[in-house]
């Protein structure tokens, strides 16, 4: 039995989605015109349509994101939107609110969002069964712990693998509404993390200033990808929905090829899409935005470090030399103060770099560039094509085409054949398919080498066999169905607190359906809920244990509680050494 394999590629628009795909994307996930966790990465029906025809042509798939809360006042709204997306012919919604199982909804495959906060196998089975089709594991697992769920549950389990990281579990962030209004359970979040922090104890000694406590690096799963797929992973899900063009074109491209690579030798995997991609570029992901790389807890329960603490910018590759260096490139650097600084070189002359402005760069201090303007080049031109393989196979009576798909039509030889003055070379006449998104693969044919048929008809037959083979494929396009919920399994809680986002009546009733005693509903719909003490974070992310001040091997030089300063809020820190998670409290004076 084979196993199919998932690349899932982000897209903030319809574009970037079809290039997403022509550089190896197996499917893709693009938010609609609402309700999506990205509310800057919004796309119209039309446009996603434009999509779905484009993915279908390899049978890869396209996810639609409405992965935020919905207030009771949109329900209807939202039954609209997904009805209109299951007539575009959209694979699967991706959602993070059990509303929309109580809703009317068409028979469309639902996707538990990671917003879902999926990190036990109890959790994982209960989604399963209330009729989820695929499951987005939260990022903070252990291999072991994914493999746990895995064996847990019978439908595929995705997880992230490239990208951005959340220093919250997702889903359980509530920093941002509560200091701001903007819910990140709205596709709003006003990024607190991303924000220089100074770290105080109870008696206002100073910890660490101005450092970037809450910001993490970027996820890097690179090395781990064969683990991953034997510890049960099918989808392999990249970050990034408000990235630009060439981010999701080179980021692709590079976990492409480490599927390939790892298919290669073994041949019960394949990718769930078709097609042969060839490329202009060599995928490079440190050429693409990114903090730095972690592989965050995928290898280790307690890294040594995993945050970004001197910017949240990025990084960017690191140059190992003035020759590495172009016109026009962006470089970065910590400057003489400890702070990170860029720069644009206008010219390199010899071993000089002549920058825009007057800059600061300690001697031997380690430079990266950010922005690559020969790389750029490269990525604003088309840099990818992705074609069908065709088998063609010729006789007496017609014209036989099948391709990778398993798609096969066959069309007769209606024409008058004579006898040629030289053998004919219909191979190179089928061949020509430059046009379209095939490519002959085989060629067979058992006609006598003298017949003769006119290349006009050949043509003719040509494109009479791509018409029929697109036709074809669409007609026999296998479209997932929402599973059947189970109305007697349990939710693994009694009691909800805010933080499980239980926003509309109908959400309300489906846990108390599925046996759920107490619910407070959320921080969203409830501003009482925002008061002094109140927990806006829950992390594996430990501030002491990356500045090396982990309570478990350094003795305390400090007075608890903690607390983090942005200027303008604050909050309590409390720590789980047990768990080694961190805690982070709504404090502000």
């Amino acid at each position: 039995m084979r196993h199919n394999l998932e690349l899932l590629s982000p897209a903030a628009n319809a574009d970037i989605a079809i290039q997403a795909i022509m550089h190896g994307a197996d499917a893709v996930y693009i938010g609609a015109s609402s309700h999506g966790a990205r509310k800057n990465a919004a796309n119209t029906l039309d446009e996603i349509a434009r999509v779905v025809d484009f993915a279908h042509r390899f049978r890869a798939r396209v996810y639609v994101t409405v992965n935020t809360i919905v207030y009771d006042r949109e329900v209807r709204i939202v039954e609209r939107l997904c009805r209109d997306l299951y007539h575009i012919g959209v694979d699967a919604l991706i959602v993070q609110d059990m509303g929309l199982l109580r809703m009317s909804l068409p028979p469309i495959a639902l996707h538990a969002s990671t917003q879902c906060d999926i990190r036990t196998p109890e959790k994982a089975r209960f989604l399963q069964e209330v009729g989820f089709s695929q499951l987005v594991l939260a990022r903070e697992l252990t291999l072991g712990e994914i493999r746990l769920i895995a064996e847990s549950v019978d439908v595929p389990v995705e997880c992230f693998v490239h990208g951005a990281l959340c220093v919250s579990y997702s889903g359980k962030c509530h920093a941002s509404c509560a200091t701001t209004g903007r819910s990140a359970n709205r596709g709003e979040c006003s990024q607190v993390c991303r924000l220089p922090y100074t770290l105080t104890d109870d008696t206002g000694k100073i910890l660490c200033r101005d450092r970037y406590l809450l910001s993490l690096k970027d996820f890097n799963a690179s090395d781990s990808i064969p683990d991953l797929i034997e510890s049960g992973v099918s989808s392999f899900k990249i970050e990034g929905r408000l990235k630009e063009m060439d981010y999701v074109k080179n980021v692709t491209s590079w976990y492409d090829n480490l599927l390939n690579e790892y298919i290669e030798g073994h041949r019960q995997y394949c990718r769930s899409s078709y097609g042969e991609v060839s490329r202009s570029f060599v995928p490079k992901p440190d050429k693409s935005f990114n903090r730095g790389f972690t592989d965050y807890f995928l290898t280790n329960r307690r890294p040594t470090t995993i945050a970004s603490l001197l910017t949240p910018k990025s990084m960017g590759e690191k140059i190992e030399g003035i020759s590495m260096i172009n016109n026009g490139d962006g470089v970065s650097y910590i400057n003489s103060r400890g702070v990170y600084s860029g720069v644009k070189v206008n010219k390199v002359d010899g071993g000089k770099l002549l920058t825009n402005r007057k800059v600061d760069i300690p001697k031997g201090v380690q430079l990266h560039r950010t922005y690559d303007a020969e790389w750029q080049k490269v990525m604003a031109r088309p840099s990818a094509d992705r074609r069908i393989r065709l088998h063609i196979a010729v006789d007496e009576k017609g014209v036989t085409a099948q391709d990778e798909r398993g798609v096969m039509v066959r069309l007769p030889l209606a024409v008058t054949m004579d006898v040629a003055r030289k053998s004919m070379d219909y191979e190179s006449e089928f061949a020509k398919l430059g046009n379209t998104h095939y490519v002959l693969e085989s060629y067979h044919s058992t006609l006598d080498p003298m017949v003769f048929i006119p290349r006009s008809e050949v043509a003719a037959l040509r494109r009479n066999l791509v018409s029929l083979l697109d036709w074809s494929n669409l007609s026999t396009y296998r479209v997932d169905c929402r599973r059947q919920e189970n109305r007697d399994i349990r939710y693994p809680l009694s009691n909800l607190d805010f933080r499980e986002n239980v926003s509309n009546a109908l959400a309300y009733r489906f846990y108390k359906d599925h046996g759920v005693d107490n619910i407070e509903m959320a921080m969203e719909t409830d501003s009482r809920v925002v008061r002094m003490g109140t927990q806006v974070m829950n992390t594996r992310h430990c501030i002491l244990r990356e500045l090396g001040m982990c309570k478990r091997r350094v003795r305390d030089t400090f007075v608890e509680p903690l607390r983090i300063s942005d200027g303008t809020n604050r909050y309590r820190l409390g720590f789980d050494c047990r768990d080694c998670e961190m805690r982070v409290y709504f404090d502000t004076e």
